[in-house]
């Protein structure tokens, strides 16, 4: 009888464990020694974009209305610069994605967030003094963004990524403070308990979790005499940006492998799956990540999910819409700067374009089923050569995505169709159709190898069964939440 009770703590915590499943990206910004970008324009561009939402939740009320007080006083308090500054960090947290539930109030929570071990639901963040933070300290606040622990004194699960918020500087974390305490309305939206058995549901191993892997709180300092672009992009990428928590690989224990650029190579070096999703690497590298890239185009991809090299699906059409469309141009170039700056984790030869498939198709002798299913139901769109049109219709040769032998992302996309995100510079929002009612898995796993294996693309073969664990998910782009 004794074994059995020495195993059950070792259990509970490996399942407890499990349920740290990485959520969306975001951003964020430095101490004294990192140069802060001006407080955004008050009646600029900026600020006329955020009265303009694109999607239902994409502008809380609030920010609406603060913008057009502002703009009606025609100047801006100290008080109402701070909760201006705490918006744009809010934005760029992307903080509505997760505590927004379809058709509930901006920041009331109730959202569902899959976990191995059953769903957890977001809470209410709105300054309501019975189900929200109303009754809530600035001490409290920074207390569960940067160690993870409630007023109430437990562990939160690491979907939240403290460990990534515990960079942020004193002066942002009071900024989103004021934010959240005086600008946001007030929702009565009850919390609804986690979806999780007992006694998987037990807190106790997540205090001990916190305690083993995330690191001890200190604001994000740039080494003396450091580049000040690149230290704000890094600070804008593993701190509130949380970039790592999709883009890093995981340990068994969900840990995220390195949470920042010296913690080694695996920092944003993809690789897994997040939500349905293979994850790209961002690092400048060959075989999967951003090598070739220039500034401006990772720039551009950030800001409309899209560039003469590949387009945004899965979770990062939410980020881009919900937060990065509204992030300075200053803050955009030190991300993407940052971003070019971190070395290959694992090098592979640059991609050169092979002509041969576009010779055969225009010749009329496709080479297989794949090639004629991709010329019958693709080319029209992504062109017999695989080079697209512009940013309408993503290249499809030498795009990043096609490079690895991880072909989940692209499976899927062909079975549930996809959707480019809307934003103020790209508004249009194209639409793939879904092929999951026309094509079997045989025949997806045809043109999947095709795609990935045509134009001098080198992400190899993929199988039927491969496509049939893929389909079990797939959710058409029709039936998907706007």
């Amino acid at each position: 009888m004794m074994k059995p009770l020495i195993l059950i703590p070792s259990l509970l915590l490996t399942a407890a464990l499990a349920g740290a499943a990485a959520f969306p990206l975001a951003l964020a910004e430095p101490s004294l020694s990192v140069p802060i970008p001006p407080q955004p324009p008050v009646g600029a561009r900026l600020l006329n974009r955020e009265i303009k939402p694109l999607r239902p939740h994409a502008t809380p009320a609030a920010d609406t209305a603060l913008a057009q007080r502002i703009a009606a006083q025609g100047s801006a308090s100290a008080e109402d610069q701070q909760i201006l500054r705490g918006a744009y960090l809010a934005r760029a947290g992307d903080c509505v994605a997760c505590h927004t539930s379809k058709g509930g109030a901006p920041f009331a929570g109730g959202l569902a967030l899959a976990s191995p071990i059953g769903a957890i639901y977001s809470t209410n963040i709105t300054p309501d003094k019975q189900h929200g933070i109303g009754d809530w300290s600035y001490e409290d606040f920074a207390r569960l963004m940067r160690t993870g622990v409630t007023k109430a004194g437990y562990t939160v699960y690491p979907a939240m990524p403290y460990p990534s918020y515990s960079r942020l500087t004193d002066e942002d974390m009071q900024a989103l403070y004021a934010y959240f305490s005086k600008a946001v309305p007030p929702s009565a939206q009850e919390n609804r308990a986690n979806d999780i058995p007992w006694p998987l549901s037990m807190r106790w191993p997540l205090a001990l979790w916190r305690k083993v892997f995330a690191p001890t709180p200190a604001p994000y300092t740039p080494a003396a005499g450091s580049d000040q672009e690149l230290a704000r992009g890094a600070y804008l990428v593993e701190g509130l940006g949380h970039c790592g928590s999709c883009h890093s690989p995981r340990a068994v224990t969900m840990q995220e492998k390195a949470l920042k650029e010296d913690g080694g190579r695996l920092f944003l070096s993809g690789g897994q799956v997040v939500d349905g999703w293979s994850v790209p690497s961002l690092r400048n590298e060959h075989g999967g990540g951003i090598a070739g890239w220039s500034q401006a185009d990772l720039v551009e991809f950030l800001r409309t999910g899209r560039n003469q090299y590949t387009a945004s699906f899965g979770a990062m059409n939410d980020v881009i819409e919900d937060s990065m469309q509204y992030m300075s141009d200053a803050d955009l170039n030190a991300m993407a700067r940052y971003l070019l700056s971190l070395p290959p984790r694992q090098q592979a030869a640059p991609y050169r374009y092979d002509s041969a498939t576009a010779q055969a198709a225009y010749d009329g002798r496709p080479d297989g089923p794949g090639a004629r299913i991709y010329l019958d139901r693709c080319a029209a769109c992504h062109r017999s050569n695989g080079t697209g049109y512009g940013k309408a219709f993503p290249a499809l040769a030498g795009n990043p995505v096609l490079q690895t032998s991880d072909a989940t992302s692209a499976i899927r996309i062909i079975l549930q169709g996809g959707r480019q995100p809307s934003t103020a510079s790209a508004t249009a929002g194209l639409v793939m159709a879904p092929y999951a009612q026309l094509l079997d898995d045989q025949q997806v796993a045809e043109v999947t190898s095709y795609i990935q294996t045509a134009w001098g693309n080198r992400g190899g073969t993929t199988t039927a069964a491969e496509v049939a664990k893929v389909r079990k998910t797939a959710v058409p782009v029709a039936e998907r939440a706007p």
